[in-house]
């Protein structure tokens, strides 16, 4: 699959956050999805419930394993530095989202201030991925 074919799934996870900013993520490891997740901390009453945090435990639970060497994880917004941090941990090698996200978006962390590298692309499908976040914030308005 594509980079777009994946994050195409992380917009169909990110409709599943009702009531939640629309996000969704993936995690792939050697070809094949290994972890799922969207936006939960309202529902789950969990700050840290974000999309890349649920797909992260997902996989980790599906490996057996928290470290998630090799995988790519793919989100729709920017990933804050909360789930930086837990991408750094958990040692995924490259981070694919859509829409930026200028106020909390942290993505450059994994390039400047970690001695774990990931390699950072943005920008695919990034105003499907937008426009999923600017409807939700519309519609609250």
């Amino acid at each position: 699959m594509s980079d777009a074919q994946y994050m195409r799934r992380a917009l169909e996870l990110a409709a599943r956050a009702e009531d939640e900013v629309p996000v969704g993520a993936v995690v792939v490891l050697d070809g094949r999805i290994v972890g799922e997740g969207w936006n939960r901390p309202v529902s789950t009453h969990d700050p840290s419930s974000h999309a890349e945090i649920e797909a992260m435990r997902a996989a980790g639970k599906a490996t057996g394993n928290y470290r998630l060497t090799g995988a790519t994880l793919y989100v729709t917004l920017e990933p804050c530095a909360m789930c930086v941090g837990a991408m750094f941990h958990a040692r995924i090698a490259r981070v694919v989202y859509g829409a930026p996200d200028p106020k909390t978006g942290a993505s450059e962390l994994f390039m400047s201030r970690f001695n774990h590298h990931a390699k950072v692309q943005g920008g695919v499908l990034a105003a499907e991925c937008g426009a999923a976040l600017k409807d939700f914030f519309a519609a609250r308005r």
